[in-house]
């Protein structure tokens, strides 16, 4: 992985092979060979304490509220993505990122197969109802990716379709970029492993029972397929003005935190 795109704690030692991280920034695109792989190098092997936990996510949701603050006077607009496999911990991060925000200018859109409506447009018709206005932040809990993602590997977009769309991708989030709109795209990933026993636990939790049902399962069984559809996602859409960060995911606090210093450094930068 050319080391112009991939941030210092990612980076290997000159000469040496990709070191696995807790976190991927992917600026560019890149060559699918330099792709392929990249999940199974993240280091899921990261924790947390009790206490520092804690103590990193009230000053992460401070400083994010602060920046909220920013961008409502900036007039800008923030776009964040949330994408990965199945129990990744998608959910849990987006409520931590939020709970401490205005509620007033945040809209979070949980994205599920399209309406009946929807399936007589275009696929990112139903997203450009989403845009958020000037100084308002829209949060996506799964995303128009679903189309070189879930649709490739379930066979719901033909193989023209998908490969398609990685260009009407990156012109949509370009048309956004310039309108004036940060986008922020992050990728939770977990191990097989840790996916099963998090099922497992779904599955004897009748409060959250409700969170699993025989698609995932399904699912599961291409997971091999899944991480390769991300990994070429990677390589076609990550860019400049709205880059790939990967997350290690299987433990939650960790990620929770990671996803909040990323989105704070983010728009410290630009607010």
């Amino acid at each position: 992985m050319p080391q112009s795109r991939i941030p210092l704690y990612a980076r290997p030692l000159s000469g040496q092979p990709l070191r696995t991280a807790r976190s991927m920034k992917i600026t560019a695109p890149l060559p699918l060979h330099e792709a392929r792989g990249l999940l199974d190098r993240l280091d899921q092997a990261q924790s947390v304490e009790e206490k520092e936990y804690k103590d990193q996510l009230r000053e992460f949701q401070l400083q994010f509220l602060a920046l909220q603050r920013k961008l409502i006077a900036s007039r800008r607009t923030l776009m964040v993505v949330f994408e990965g496999p199945d129990a990744a911990g998608k959910g849990g991060a987006i409520k931590r990122l939020v709970e401490k925000l205005d509620p007033r200018t945040i809209r979070v859109y949980s994205i599920v197969k399209p309406t009946a409506e929807e399936y007589r447009h275009h696929y990112m018709w139903r997203f450009w109802s989403k845009v958020p206005p000037e100084g308002e932040m829209a949060i996506f809990d799964r995303s128009w990716y679903g189309r070189v993602l879930v649709e490739r590997v379930e066979g719901f977009a033909t193989r023209e379709e998908w490969k398609r769309a990685y260009d009407e991708i990156n012109a949509f989030e370009e048309t956004l970029f310039h309108g004036g709109t940060i986008i922020v795209k992050l990728y939770l990933q977990i191990s097989k492993d840790e996916q099963l026993e998090r099922f497992k636990k779904r599955e004897a939790d009748p409060a959250k029972a409700w969170k699993i049902n025989d698609e995932d399962w399904r699912n599961r069984e291409k997971w091999d397929a899944h991480n390769i559809a991300a990994e070429d996602m990677f390589a076609r859409t990550a860019t400049r003005h709205a880059p790939w960060h990967v997350v290690a995911a299987n433990f939650k606090w960790h990620t929770r935190v990671r996803v909040l210093k990323t989105l704070c450094g983010r728009l410290e930068k630009v607010v």
